[in-house]
Order: C-alpha cells, then sequence, then structure tokens
C-alpha cells in the first residue's frame, strides 16, 4: 500500500495535529498521504507540501487505504465516496463508536498493520436505496446506515405501504419507516425500538417509527430481498425519505423508496483484541461479564 487517503471532520481543529504527524508518518515509510481539500485546511498551512490533494471521490479513487477522523457521521460521509473495497480506519475523537471504534492511542500501530497487510477487518454490506418520485427521475445511492421514510412535523401520522420481494406486507399508520442495514441497527433503527443485528450478518430491518398499532413489530428480511415502501397518504404533512441521514428527497403521496443490498462491502478495520460486544457494552452500557468464558 502506497498511498493512504485522510479525511477528517471539517470542524475538527483537534485532528490538526494528527493530520501533520499522519503526513510526516507516512513519509517515514515511502509512502504518501492524500489529504480532500477540507482536511488539508483543519492539517493548516503548509500541509499541502508533503502530500496529495484532491476532492470527494477523486481523492477516493487514488488510494490503497484510508483513515477517517472524527466520529460515526464522518465515517457514514467517507462511506458515500467508495466505489471499491479498500480497508477504513475509522479512528474516534471521544468515546468510543459504533463504526470509529479505534481510539486515537490505536491509530499508528493499527494503522502499521493495516500497510504491511495483517490487520482484522469486517466486511460491512451496503444498502441500496432507489428513490421514486413522479416527475423526477429516480436516484439510486448506496447507504451504509438506513433509509428513512418520514414526516416533517409533529402533528398527524402517515400511511406507508411495504411490501417485500412483491408480496404485501402491510399498510402501516405511523410517524415512519426505517429499512436498516445491520450496520445500522445500532443507529435509528435501536432508537425506534427495533433490534440489534450482528453487523456481518446477511440481513435487513424493517421498523416502523411510532406504529399507530400495538400489534405492529420490526420485521426481519435476508439481505438479498428486496423492500418497497410508498407513500400511501402524507395526509397534509411533508414527507420525505432520508439517506444515512446525509441526503434527503421530499415525497408526495405514491413516491418512495425501494432497498435492495448492495454490492458494495466496507472494509472496517477493527481494533485488534476488541469485538463487537465489547463495543455494544462500552457504547450501551451494558453491565460487564462476571463469569470467565472458555475456549
Amino acid at each position: 500500500m502506497n498511498t493512504i487517503g485522510v479525511l477528517a471532520r471539517a470542524d475538527l481543529v483537534e485532528a490538526g495535529p494528527v493530520v501533520k504527524e499522519l503526513v510526516g508518518w507516512l513519509r517515514d515509510r515511502g509512502r504518501r498521504a492524500c489529504l480532500d481539500e477540507a482536511t488539508a485546511a483543519v492539517g493548516g498551512p503548509g500541509i499541502e507540501a508533503g502530500c496529495l490533494t484532491a476532492s470527494g471521490k477523486k481523492m477516493v479513487a487514488l488510494v490503497d487505504a484510508m483513515v477517517v477522523l472524527g466520529g460515526d457521521g464522518t465515517l457514514l460521509a467517507a462511506s458515500r465516496l467508495l466505489e471499491r473495497s479498500i480497508p477504513v480506519l475509522g479512528v474516534n475523537f471521544g468515546s468510543l463508536g459504533f463504526l470509529t471504534e479505534i481510539a486515537l492511542p490505536e491509530l499508528f500501530p493499527t494503522l502499521e498493520g493495516v500497510l504491511e497487510g495483517r490487520f482484522e477487518h469486517e466486511d460491512r454490506r451496503l444498502l441500496r436505496a432507489v428513490v421514486h418520485r413522479r416527475g423526477h427521475d429516480d436516484v439510486t445511492v448506496d447507504v451504509l446506515n438506513d433509509v428513512v421514510i418520514t414526516k416533517a412535523g409533529p402533528s398527524r401520522i402517515i400511511e406507508l405501504d411495504v411490501v417485500v420481494d412483491g408480496s404485501f406486507v402491510s399498510s402501516f399508520r405511523a410517524d415512519g419507516i426505517i429499512v436498516s442495514s445491520p450496520t445500522g441497527s445500532t443507529a435509528y433503527n435501536l432508537a425506534a425500538g427495533g433490534p440489534i443485528l450482528r453487523p456481518t450478518l446477511p440481513a435487513m430491518v424493517v421498523t416502523p417509527i411510532c406504529p399507530h398499532m400495538l400489534s405492529n413489530r420490526p420485521l426481519v428480511v435476508g439481505d438479498e430481498a428486496r423492500v418497497e415502501v410508498r407513500l400511501r397518504a402524507a395526509r397534509g404533512v411533508e414527507v420525505y425519505t432520508a439517506l444515512d441521514g446525509q441526503e434527503t428527497f421530499a415525497l408526495s403521496d405514491g413516491d418512495g423508496a425501494t432497498v435492495t443490498g448492495s454490492p458494495l462491502r466496507l472494509k472496517l478495520v477493527t481494533a485488534r483484541g476488541r469485538d463487537y460486544f465489547e463495543v455494544l457494552r462500552t457504547k450501551l452500557k451494558w453491565g460487564e461479564p462476571n463469569v470467565t468464558v472458555r475456549e
């Protein structure tokens, strides 16, 4: 691996010294850093002299691996730039993240392993959303976490039809619907009462938001399924679909989205010695084990 991308949250001032150190650290090892323009600004004056700079997908196309400095939202934004599978290190500047699980002191030892080809990772499958709106061309976007169709205001509920693989499931009277990947199951889906899925499961979960029927429950389907959500009735409120919380589209009656598994995978580098359940215990404040598990 010769070229490593570095992407930092644009307003993360604390990342400036780390960006500078990364550029020099890579140069000392015969590698080069490639920064997007916002990250170069975080790194400060003169940082461009020691690396490449490019923007967005042009930057990602040049690199063999990528370091993301920030939080889970920053990594979500970075995942939207990927058009091929490369190792991605999510480095959290704060508490442990579900996606950015590498702490700052672990950055350089973990990156050393990536450069040497010895690292642990998980392949996280993305979802592919196709947004259908009357009078507009369909929009296709790959998302890591979820596709959400919901109302903008607090008043009234909306009606949404859900179809899986051509079979009608139900018409939901609710605040909205979440179609989540296993990775996104700990995001909005969890807040809405949906289940936590292990990130590598080949599945999707369909979760109604505040349904008007007590019998409505989340539905787990395989990631090869085709989930269609159509807005039956907006009832006079603004309705939109949000893709990973990064991009939104206003919907009218009859509009909706189709969600399937994407062919793209996120190769998420994991911290050595830390498993997913440790992340859950840390983030969700679960109790520590009081027994020793023997293998």
